[in-house]
């Protein structure tokens, strides 16, 4: 089968289509034909050879964390009813040939059974997996946040795939939204998506715009995607007495927020680990995201799309910060 390989760490150029043994499923684990493959901001941060004391990668490799398609085998100890479902899911720890990883970025991916989804009617499997990160968390995020009617969110990295979607619950719960993301296509897409202000984060003062979109008073919710000192200049922008949930790097790092500063003005700081403890039920809120697309009460924003063959232009749209909302990988039948 064809697959995308890293054939080094390195810039986008070191993704390359190569022939690879087609997977086979294991006890527990199910063989997906894949329609399409989320592209995430964490594959470029591995690919260009981040975080090696905590993913044990060694290239070659094939990237990608979550697929949509048909499963079209079983492994032993799995319901072979799952044959022929449409289904996203995160792909398992596999090996290829050689001993290396495989992931998303195939035309076939194991996944593990205990992790599919099944896709609702009425939902394509491009949504799907545009969904297979984003979905459960901007769900867990907001569930979190517990935002009251009235209440000014300010959302960073709002043009993203996750800020889009936490754009859409914050209005539904009846929140006054600013949207602060980089350029005028994320800030275009936040208004339309009903963002009551928008500020771009690339220009000097922004979060003195935001906080003056409130009437001064500040945002009563941060929720902050973006990180590093877009995160920290974010907290200039809330409230006393407001809760501030930091669970993006997209900047390249989570915001290192000054706690006593926070503690003195009242504001109350959930990190990533606050926000998916323990307790969170994944499974549940992945069926309720996709159940919210699929009645209409949530818009999918897919930003850019790629073939197989280009997954070299994917990364280097994420890493130039032109991609909106969320990009994928097609590979198959996205029916």
């Amino acid at each position: 089968m064809r697959a995308v390989q890293a054939v080094e760490f390195g810039g986008p150029e070191v993704l390359s289509v190569r022939e690879v043994p087609e997977p086979v499923a294991g006890p527990g684990e199910v063989v997906v034909d894949v329609a399409a493959a989320d592209v995430m901001f964490l594959d470029t941060r591995l690919r260009s050879g981040w975080g090696g004391e905590f993913f044990k990668l060694a290239t070659p490799y094939v990237p990608g964390g979550a697929v949509a398609g048909v499963i079209s085998a079983v492994g032993a100890g799995v319901d072979a009813s799952w044959i022929g479902r449409r289904v996203t899911t995160a792909t398992a720890a596999s090996k290829i040939g050689g001993g290396q990883p495989i992931g998303g970025y195939a035309e076939k991916a194991l996944a593990k059974v205990d992790s599919l989804t099944a896709v609702p009617e009425g939902l394509s499997l491009p949504q799907a997996v545009a969904l297979a990160h984003d979905g459960k968390t901007a769900l867990a995020v907001f569930d979190r946040a517990a935002i009251r009617p009235g209440e000014w969110v300010l959302i960073t990295a709002a043009g993203g795939g996750l800020g889009t979607l936490l754009i859409q619950l914050a209005r539904a719960a009846g929140a006054h939204v600013i949207a602060a993301a980089r350029g005028r296509t994320k800030l275009e897409l936040a208004e339309r998506l009903g963002a009551d202000a928008v500020v771009d984060y690339s220009e000097l003062g922004w979060s003195d715009k935001a906080r003056a979109a409130t009437g001064g008073a500040g945002a009563n919710v941060v929720l902050d995607g973006a990180g590093g000192a877009l995160g920290e200049a974010a907290l200039d922008a809330a409230a006393d007495d407001s809760r501030f949930l930091g669970y993006g790097a997209s900047a390249g790092e989570f915001a290192a927020l000054d706690a006593d500063a926070a503690k003195a003005r009242g504001i109350t700081v959930y990190t990533l680990f606050d926000i998916t403890d323990a307790g969170t039920d994944w499974p549940g809120l992945a069926e309720r995201s996709l159940a919210e697309a699929a009645a209409g009460r949530l818009e999918v924003v897919i930003g850019q799309t790629f073939p197989l063959d280009d997954a070299e232009s994917a990364h280097a749209a994420i890493e130039s910060r032109t991609a909106v909302g969320r990009t994928l990988l097609t590979v198959g039948s996205t029916v």
